[in-house]
């Protein structure tokens, strides 16, 4: 179970959910059976992602990371490839009762997601094709509640997009031990910004969040790496998880602020079961 945890990446679902809610809102919401089935297809379609990630990696994982389950004989080759084709399928066909529209976006999100895993390790330009996916994920979400995506729906993919761009880029960093390069720190901040000049919210509320948000990739970004097992993660990981405050701030105002506290405070904890990276 635990191989399975790993392969799928678990600590990072919680932000594809954070995704969905608040593109959902964003929307104007709808049907609560339409959002849990909007979540599965979406849960389905990262996990079939994940998989074949791993099972695309093999040659690479074998030179570079032997630890990794497949190529350390925890799971075959054939079961990944195999999962990863049923989780894919299984969460395009999920969108088929929503509609035509995030029917539609969902092939292009599908499409994003096998090119990225194939295409990665072989292009510098990869962290564009990650941007999309989590762009087109709002994208059906939104499409799903209302039919299509309204400009708050686009405003918060483009502030998530521009954050996962500038994330991905520092992934690649931190692996290589490369400098930190400014632009993709600005494209951190990039939500924040969006946030402050179409927000709805109150501005009291959507300043305390701006800051929240700041201070959280602040230390992502700056502070040590922590000694021990209980420290607050920092670098890429925290990042990751700090995907559910950017969703908070896109959609900050209409509610459920606790949900998102929420998912972001299980993203970490999931960390501690299967790595974000």
């Amino acid at each position: 179970m635990r191989t399975l945890l790993v392969l799928a990446r678990v600590s990072n679902l919680p932000t594809v959910w954070s995704n969905c809610l608040a593109a959902w809102l964003l929307s104007g919401g709808g049907p609560w059976a339409r959002f849990a089935l909007l979540c599965l297809g979406a849960t389905l379609l990262y996990t079939g992602g994940m998989f074949l990630n791993d099972a695309v990696d093999q040659a690479f994982d074998r030179r570079y990371r032997p630890e990794r389950p497949i190529v350390s004989g925890q799971i075959s080759s054939q079961m990944v490839w195999g999962l990863s084709f049923l989780c894919l399928m299984t969460g395009w066909v999920t969108f088929l009762p929503l509609g035509k529209v995030p029917t539609l976006t969902a092939s292009l999100l599908l499409l994003a997601i096998v090119l990225y895993d194939f295409v990665h390790k072989r292009t510098s330009l990869a962290p564009i094709l990650m941007a999309s996916c989590r762009f087109l994920l709002y994208l059906v979400a939104g499409s799903a509640a209302a039919g299509n995506a309204n400009p708050a729906v686009l405003w918060g993919a483009a502030g998530l997009a521009a954050y996962i761009l500038g994330l991905s880029y520092l992934a690649r960093g931190e692996s290589t031990g490369a400098r930190l390069m400014r632009w993709t720190v600005v494209l951190l901040f990039m939500p924040a910004l969006i946030a402050a000049v179409h927000s709805i919210a109150a501005a009291w509320g959507l300043w305390t969040l701006v800051m929240v948000q700041a201070d959280w990739t602040l230390w992502c970004l700056f502070s040590r790496k922590p000694k021990l097992s209980f420290a607050v993660p920092g670098g890429v990981a925290g990042l990751l998880a700090g995907i559910a405050l950017v969703d908070w701030l896109a959609a900050v105002g209409h509610g459920f602020a606790v949900v998102f506290l929420c998912l972001f405070l299980l993203a970490l904890l999931l960390q501690r079961v299967a790595p974000a990276t």
